[in-house]
C-alpha cells in the first residue's frame, strides 16, 4: 500500500469508522493507527491472516464508499481551502459566502 493511500484510509476512518462493523474497525484501528501487522492482528483475535486481511479489505472498500456517497473529507478540504484564500484576502462577502456553503 502506498502512503497516499494509506493517509488516505486513516483520515476516512476517523471520519467514518463508527459505521463499520466491530470487526472491521478493531482490525483497522490495530492496523493503521496502532501499526500492527496482519500478522500480528490476528494472532491478537485468534483468527487467521487472511480473516484479518478479508476484513480491513472489506472495510477500506466501505469507507471509500461511504466518502464518496457522503464527502465529508472532501467538503472539509474544500472549506480549508476557501479559508486559506480568504486568509490572503479577506473580504466580508468571501466570508458570508463560504458561511452559506455550510449550512
Amino acid at each position: 500500500m502506498e502512503l497516499d493511500e494509506f493517509l488516505e484510509v486513516s483520515t476516512l476512518l476517523d471520519y467514518y469508522k463508527n459505521l463499520l462493523s466491530d470487526k472491521q474497525r478493531e482490525y483497522l484501528i490495530n492496523h493503521f493507527e496502532d501499526d500492527l501487522s496482519l500478522s500480528e492482528i490476528a494472532k491478537n483475535n485468534d483468527v487467521s491472516r487472511q480473516a484479518v486481511y478479508d476484513n480491513i479489505k472489506r472495510g477500506i472498500k466501505l469507507l471509500k464508499d461511504y466518502e464518496e456517497k457522503l464527502g465529508f473529507h472532501e467538503r472539509e478540504k474544500q472549506v480549508y481551502q476557501e479559508l486559506l484564500e480568504l486568509k490572503k484576502d479577506f473580504k466580508i462577502e468571501k466570508l458570508n459566502n463560504i458561511i452559506e456553503k455550510l449550512f
